[in-house]
């Protein structure tokens, strides 16, 4: 097998041939590590590959789940795996050796998963681009000039770029949603509670952070999610279980859908006037679908809401921060910190109880105006991002902002993601549409909470509309 042909199938249909003897896992993984070698000088989105496990790799040992012997990246923020290093894209976490396996490691390998490499990260996820001291700058393969995406920006170009068909990404406030829409691919954030954390956390960043993965087709999506969800011993949540397996429920045709949709901003900033059409267009497809679509959309106090967002983000990140410090016996400084994050650790460092448990006040109101709109939609359609993706300098790390400034940037490309962070409820960006200069158009879907199999029969309804699996960026390895 060549590398053109391996990037054509996805995740189900890789390891199809390895159940048909038509390949083995040792071969894919040859395979992805040479994609990894043709393609990472100019892009920049593995940090490490792991080709000693290719050794001793034989299809017998794989275990026989839907992905048996398919190639895999895990994200390198803070999923652990025994013996990997797990350094969150910072100076101040490198080195950090990982002493136990994560619960969703242990999904993935049974899912047949065999994970050969970290992709790279922001520092501490902490920005809508992929770009660190410890990492460097990782590079989009529609545009090498425009960010990838962040923060699982290394997971989304590996997919793009036919590297492996999905990788692992995360997401507490856009960050599976934000690469997937820049890169073309298919980013769903789950319901709160549908993955578990254990054993290293209950509720991630406040019950903001999900993990999960990043893949090119929706049929990959669902079977991930029907391989990895449900919950672990000591979970504080469990996301209502579905009425059959999510793949299988993709055959099942959407109907009677109440959808509303939007192409204005909380905030009342404009929209690219290319993602507004992209809506548009999307609206009118789902009309001839024979959907009930109106334009809706919720009254938030914004900025009672970025305030909110400014005091949540900024204390977690000092504790982060602190964690690491106890654990590698360094303390965070100037010295293994960029500038906008040692200016969010500061200021989460003069934070109070008090003002934590305010922000979350704010975040419960926020998502009561939200349940009360969902009693009359089923789905809602948004911008997954407000611009087409931005050139590196917009996001540069080392920017002279404020926390409250940089915060506020972040969320001002990404404010339609953050919300249903917040809220919990599933929502997957798929990409739809493209603008003339061929950046990528991802459009939102968000489904009412536990309602991620209603998400993603329309997803794969979609799909079938708008195909966009043979859509390739001009950086791939099907063509170098």
């Amino acid at each position: 097998m060549k590398l053109a042909e391996y990037a054509r199938y996805d995740g189900l249909g890789l390891a199809d041939l390895v159940r048909q003897g038509q390949v083995t896992s040792r071969e894919l993984g040859r395979l992805a590590l040479d994609a990894v070698e043709a393609v990472n000088p100019t892009l920049n989105c593995v940090i490490q590959t792991l080709p000693e496990r290719l050794v001793d790799l034989r299809d017998e040992s794989v275990p026989n789940g839907p992905f048996k012997g398919v190639p895999f990246l895990i994200k390198d923020l803070l999923l652990f795996e025994r013996g990997v290093l797990s350094e969150a894209g910072s100076l101040l976490a490198e080195g950090l050796l990982a002493d136990h396996d994560s619960e969703l490691i242990v999904r993935f390998r049974s899912a047949g998963l065999v994970n050969l490499g970290r992709t790279t990260t922001p520092e501490l996820g902490f920005s809508s681009a992929t770009s660190s001291k410890l990492c460097g700058l990782t590079r989009n393969p529609w545009n090498p000039e425009r960010i990838s995406g962040g923060s699982s920006g290394g997971a989304a170009v590996a997919v793009a770029s036919g590297v492996v068909p999905m990788a692992h990404g995360s997401d507490g406030g856009g960050s599976i949603r934000s690469p997937a829409c820049f890169n073309g691919l298919v980013g769903l954030k789950p319901t709160r509670g549908r993955i578990s954390e254990a054993p290293d956390a209950a509720d991630p960043l406040s019950g903001l952070a999900v993990n999960f993965a990043i893949t090119r087709t929706v049929r990959d999506c669902a079977a991930m999610l029907d391989a990895v969800s449900g919950p672990a011993p000591g979970d504080p949540h469990m996301a209502p279980p579905p009425p059959r397996p999510f793949l299988s429920a993709l055959g099942v045709p959407p109907r009677n859908l109440r959808i509303a949709f939007t192409t204005k901003t909380f905030s009342g900033a404009p929209i690219d006037p290319h993602i507004v059409r992209a809506i548009e267009d999307t609206v009118a497809l789902l009309e001839r679908m024979g959907f009930a679509v109106q334009e809706a959309m919720p009254a938030i106090e914004w900025s009672a809401f970025t305030r909110a967002n400014n005091v949540v983000w900024t204390a977690h990140l000092a504790h982060f921060c602190d964690v690491l410090g106890a654990m590698l016996d360094r303390s965070p400084s100037e010295s293994n910190l960029q500038r906008t994050t040692w200016a969010c650790y500061a200021f989460g460092k003069s934070l109070s109880s008090s003002d934590l448990l305010g922000a979350l006040d704010v975040y419960n109101v926020v998502s009561r105006d939200f349940g009360r709109f969902f009693e009359d939609v089923d789905v809602f359609v948004t911008p997954t991002c407000t611009r087409l993706a931005p050139p590196h300098a917009a996001f540069d790390p080392d920017q002279a902002f404020d926390a409250e400034g940089w915060i506020e940037h972040l969320f001002a490309l990404e404010m339609f993601c953050v919300l249903f962070n917040v809220t919990g409820q599933p929502a997957i960006s798929l990409p739809l549409h493209q603008a003339p200069d061929g950046s990528q158009i991802g459009v939102q879907l968000v489904a009412k909470f536990g309602d991620d199999e209603g998400l993603l029969r329309l997803a794969a309804a979609l799909e079938e509309a708008l195909p966009w699996r043979e859509r390739r960026p001009p950086i791939h390895v099907a063509s170098i």
